[in-house]
């Protein structure tokens, strides 16, 4: 059967013009068009809806032709001349019904799949899906499906995806196991949970398919930290009869743990064991690991190492991650025997891979004063492990000598590790500068600084503390206005510490302008002046004989709040004394009385002093 398209302005070379509309008919018959004129080439022209005709050939669809009402209709022939105008042929695709497809259920969905199968022509499945199932006797298959869930989720047409869902009850018919947990885990992902609860609930008609769906939807919503909902979906498993297979409990078990139910993970684990699942050992492996990971936990660390011991008797493989919680979870309630023996059996196992683990070691070995395993642990986390010591570790180490041994201890260890390889960060570049600055090693401490900042970290505000501290102690004044000058250039802020060490330094050289334009500064800077302030600025000007000024600072300090302490007690005696307030200094001998603040024998005598030194001017008047 040809079906014809009778027009006498149907071609012409300076337009395109429609498809005929092709018949149903099995049998390929030649193109042909009825005209006078010369034989014209015919060329198709894509638009964003053509069709391709190459793509489907899941059926035959018949060829058409184009008759003209002016003169017979010879069919069109290939002809060599160039000089054949072209006529595009334009294939727009905005009415679907136009185009037929067969009738056969097998046919229709052979058809599907083969426009599904070409990218070209997918955005068109939908629609031809939906005259497919006009057809009674359509009944859709797996393959074809697969293939349409495919489509949907590459394309991201979620609005889609529960009218399709609707036809798997509609031909009781549903797509394999994986295409099916794949849909739903790509739902989870891209947020549509509504939609996950349809399927899972139509899901529930096939338990093989069920488990697969319902574990996807588990280990989706765990990848989201979505704990409760997967707790809900492990519910509504349960009030479906939907046996749980060993990935199901895994996800539960997860989920609990991360909410810290250390009692329900072990009551999983239990029912898991009673009822003797096939498992993966990779799948048992994560389970233990849960397990011991939250008794850890939760203080059950002793029962955790039973669960460790048991698995190993089963031939199960530990990981590196599970000595690593172990150990840390005997630190934490001070085992440390016992942390010390599962330490050396993962160390012969090569299977310590995690810095957090040796920090734990570092730290309690700290605490309890062996400060040589701090040391042995370093050097065999970069020997035996293979591992970077991390700043925090290194800066642990140094910072524990400098408290259990001392400064000089702490320079020494630092050499000797930096020596063995270990790279010092900006915290342990920071406290082995204070550590040379205390033990009066000011050219090492200016060199390991300049090295500091040659490596980047050139914004510690504590390193820039200690040798601008170091500067005033040397007498260079000027170079610690210029490290300043240069830090705030850098975007790093002075804070009260460096601001007390600068008006230290220039109050000893009684330089008053550089300490009041130095206050204004904080003020205008709003870096709250702390005690130590207080004493310099004051000691400052009592220095220059300006006790007017601290007897101003000195009210200012106790208005905010300041509590007397020997050093600024021991100046503003003095300054009382030779100012003759005697009634402020006896108040100033109250205040610290009141306070609990010690009055040492010099203080004593001091105000002592003053107080027969005015009396006896007193009489002399």
């Amino acid at each position: 059967m040809v079906s014809t398209l009778n027009s006498p302005k149907t071609l012409k070379s300076e337009t395109s013009f429609p498809m005929a509309i092709p018949s149903s008919s099995p049998d390929w018959s030649v193109p042909s068009i009825n005209s006078c004129r010369k034989p014209h080439k015919v060329i198709f022209t894509q638009t964003c809806k053509n069709l391709h005709f190459l793509p489907l050939p899941c059926f035959n669809i018949p060829v058409f032709h184009v008759n003209s009402s002016s003169c017979p209709s010879p069919i069109i022939e290939e002809e060599s001349s160039t000089n054949s105008p072209v006529i595009p042929l334009d294939l727009r695709l905005e009415d679907t019904q136009h185009y037929p497809i067969p009738d056969h259920s097998d046919k229709l969905n052979d058809f599907l799949c083969g426009v599904l199968r070409d990218p070209k022509s997918e955005e068109l499945a939908y629609e031809y899906y939906k005259k497919a199932k006009e057809k009674q006797e359509f009944r859709p298959k797996r393959p074809m499906l697969k293939l349409l869930i495919r489509y949907l989720i590459q394309s991201e047409k979620w609005g889609l995806v529960l009218p399709v869902a609707d036809d798997f009850k509609k031909y009781s018919v549903l797509p394999d196991s994986y295409t099916f947990s794949t849909l739903v885990s790509s739902c989870i992902r891209a947020r549509k949970f509504k939609i996950v609860e349809g399927l899972l609930e139509i899901s529930i008609s096939d338990s093989k398919i069920a488990v697969l769906a319902f574990d996807s939807a588990m280990k989706g919503y765990n990848k989201l930290h979505m704990y409760g909902s997967t707790l809900s979906v492990h519910e509504k498993m349960k009030l479906a009869g939907i046996p749980l297979d060993s990935g199901c409990y895994f996800q539960t078990m997860k989920a609990r743990h991360k909410l810290g139910d250390a009692e329900r993970v072990v009551e999983m684990f239990n029912e898991f064991e009673s009822r003797k699942i096939d498992s993966k050992p990779m799948i048992l492996s994560q389970m233990y690991k849960i397990l011991c990971e939250s008794l850890g936990r939760s203080g059950q660390v002793f029962e955790a190492l039973e669960y460790f011991r048991d698995m190993k008797k089963k031939g199960i493989l530990e990981d590196s991650s599970m000595y690593s919680s172990l150990i840390c979870s005997l630190v934490n309630i001070r085992e440390v025997k016992l942390a010390e023996e599962l330490y050396k059996e993962a160390q012969e196992k090569r299977m310590l891979k995690d810095p957090e683990t040796f920090l734990k070691l570092v730290l309690i070995y700290m605490e309890e004063g062996q400060m040589e395993k701090t040391v042995e642990i370093v050097k065999e986390m970069k020997g035996t492990a293979k591992l970077k010591v991390s700043d925090c570790i290194f800066c642990a180490v140094v910072n524990g000598f400098s408290k259990r041994r001392g400064f000089d201890a702490a320079v020494k260890v630092y050499e000797e590790l930096k020596y063995d390889g270990c790279e010092p960060g900006q915290v342990t570049y920071a406290s082995v500068i204070n550590a040379y600055c205390r033990v009066g090693l000011y050219y090492k401490a200016e060199v390991v600084f300049f090295e500091m900042e040659a490596k980047g970290f050139d914004k510690c505000v504590v390193a820039y503390s200690s040798i601008i501290s170091m500067y005033g102690k040397t007498g260079r004044p000027r170079d610690a206005m210029r490290l300043v000058a240069k830090m705030k250039l850098k975007g790093c802020q002075p804070n009260t510490w460096i601001y007390n060490s600068l008006v230290d330094m220039h109050g000893r050289a009684k330089d008053l302008r550089r300490v009041e334009k130095l206050w204004k500064e904080m003020k205008r800077r709003k870096v709250a002046p702390d005690k130590v302030t207080y004493t310099s600025i004051i000691s400052a000007y009592s220095k220059s004989k300006e006790y007017e000024m601290c007897v101003r600072f000195f009210h200012e300090y106790r208005i905010n709040g300041g509590v007397i302490d020997g050093a600024i007690a021991g100046i503003m005696v003095g300054v009382f004394s030779k100012i003759s307030r005697i009634d402020e200094l006896l108040k100033l001998l109250r205040d610290m009385k009141s306070e609990g603040a010690p009055i040492d024998e010099r203080l004593y005598v001091s105000a002592t002093n003053a107080m027969v030194a005015k009396e006896l001017r007193g009489k002399v008047t």
